[in-house]
């Protein structure tokens, strides 16, 4: 027990439990805030405080990350850029309690779009990418051929439900199998897909798919309280979710 609780008992005349069922009207769980997790949000770190993150993190198993946020204007086009110093997928496991859910064996993916990415050209050349700095395209790197994923479209639903059939590569050395060429050699509707193609660490990277059943953006399937996540790549656990998507997507 400790000094906290020997003081507030000594305060009440009480033990804790009953003091603590007669505020909240249940009883006092047995553990608290199991799930605790702390994030960084800042412009930029210095390399000390970096090195701060990772120490506890990878040597000490605590979950904490940080989070980068960047202003950009394009014209009249105003747009805010994020980035993770770690991997969220790996922060997240760390954070979970024993009690969640198993993990169903699917991913969740986010297929944005905009100048470097269109869910149209994933779906004809049977990709779905991400990128223009490590922190975004690393994530893929946890797909692994075999992977069954839904892909998730930001402000719409869920599109796409297939499985990997290569694993991310930098995007100037995806070949489309099916066509046999470059996918930079075809023709793309993301008018900048091959910016930073030369960079590893700047490029968009691709990830083989197999889609076995999609949809237009139009008709993205989705209902009130659906999962949606941030993160690139995570495990997708919500039961209400995957029993929504297993009846979309025709799954048996």
């Amino acid at each position: 027990m400790s000094s906290w609780t020997k003081s507030l008992e000594r305060s009440f005349g009480r033990k804790i439990a009953p003091i603590f069922q007669d505020a909240f009207a249940f009883a006092i769980p047995e553990s608290v805030n199991a799930t605790h997790n702390m994030i960084v949000v800042a412009t930029e770190l210095d390399e000390s405080s970096e090195r701060i993150i990772s120490y506890l993190f990878e040597d000490h198993g605590v979950s904490i990350n940080a989070v980068f946020f960047s202003f950009f204007r394009d014209g009249q086009t105003e747009l805010l850029g994020r980035a993770w110093l770690k991997d969220p997928v790996e922060t997240i496991e760390r954070s979970e309690s024993r009690k969640r859910a198993p993990w169903s064996g699917y991913w969740f993916v986010n297929v944005g779009e905009g100048q470097h990415r269109n869910w149209d050209d994933n779906r004809q050349y049977n990709y779905f990418g991400a990128g223009q700095g490590e922190r975004y395209s690393r994530p893929l790197l946890n797909l692994k051929v075999g992977g069954k994923v839904f892909a998730y479209m930001k402000g719409l639903g869920y599109v796409g439900y297939g499985e990997v059939t290569k694993e991310a590569v930098s995007i100037g050395n995806f070949v489309v199998d099916a066509l046999g060429k470059p996918l930079l050699d075809l023709p793309l509707k993301a008018p900048h897909a091959s910016e930073n193609k030369d960079s590893p660490e700047k490029a968009e990277w691709a990830v083989g798919m197999k889609w076995l059943k999609s949809y237009p953006r139009e008709e993205a399937k989705t209902f009130r309280g659906v999962f949606a996540n941030q993160n690139i790549v995570c495990k997708l656990r919500d039961t209400k979710t995957l029993d929504f998507l297993r009846t979309e997507f025709s799954l048996s």
